[in-house]
């Protein structure tokens, strides 16, 4: 069963997100928070696997909250999914760079929703293509090419910078794995070293190290 815990300062929308979760069958919810602050507490307390987080909220903003979930090693495993309205770029490279694992908006589909928590809590990042693509032209604006960076990818085999410059476009390991002729279990081995090896805590953070040092691939 995926524990999943709740941060939004709107109750309609926590009622919203819990029915959601709760018509699930692997799904339910651990607990709700209406600030960054409760959501800390929530954390510490409860442990769940998934936390879906706001951005927009009173006292520390969804951002802050983040950085602090990430900061504490008690709560620093559980895995977080931004949810918002707001599809803004430095909301969006703000959120992965902090450690989110996941970025969606709150008019995502249900059922889209409910994969996203899955594919997570399975220890893969959601990155939608649209997503990832803000991200690279963020960068690519910015000319944001970060040479200590590319020294560090020289840790990486060449099989590792290859899965990373593909997880770079938002590919899911199932989809790098039929492009390569290999499992999906092969390619998340090779993603996990790359982690290891560059200091990514989640797989969104490998793409935003991925696409600063220019690392990315054409799809």
């Amino acid at each position: 069963m995926i524990r999943v815990a709740l941060a939004d300062d709107h109750e309609l929308v926590r009622m919203g997100l819990r029915a959601l979760i709760d018509r699930e069958d692997d799904m339910e919810v651990a607990g709700e928070a209406g600030s960054g602050l409760e959501a800390i507490r929530l954390l510490q307390r409860v442990r769940p696997d998934i936390l879906l987080l706001d951005i927009r909220m009173p006292g520390i903003d969804g951002l802050e909250t983040l950085r602090r979930i990430q900061a504490d090693p008690a709560i620093a495993g559980t895995r977080v999914i931004v949810v918002t309205t707001f599809e803004i770029d430095r909301y969006v490279f703000t959120a992965l760079q902090a450690g989110a694992a996941g970025f969606i908006l709150k008019d995502t589909a249900p059922e889209e929703l409910a994969r996203a928590v899955r594919v997570v809590a399975a220890g893969d990042s959601l990155l939608s293509p649209s997503v990832t693509r803000r991200v690279v032209a963020l960068f690519a604006q910015q000319s944001a090419f970060d040479p200590t960076l590319d020294l560090s990818l020289d840790e990486l085999t060449d099989r590792e910078r290859e899965m990373v410059a593909w997880a770079a476009t938002g590919a899911s390991n199932e989809e790098i794995a039929a492009a390569h002729f290999v499992s999906p279990a092969t390619v998340r081995t090779h993603i996990g070293r790359a982690m290891v090896k560059l200091g990514a805590h989640s797989r969104a953070q490998l793409v935003v190290i991925a696409v600063r040092a220019g690392l990315t691939v054409d799809r």
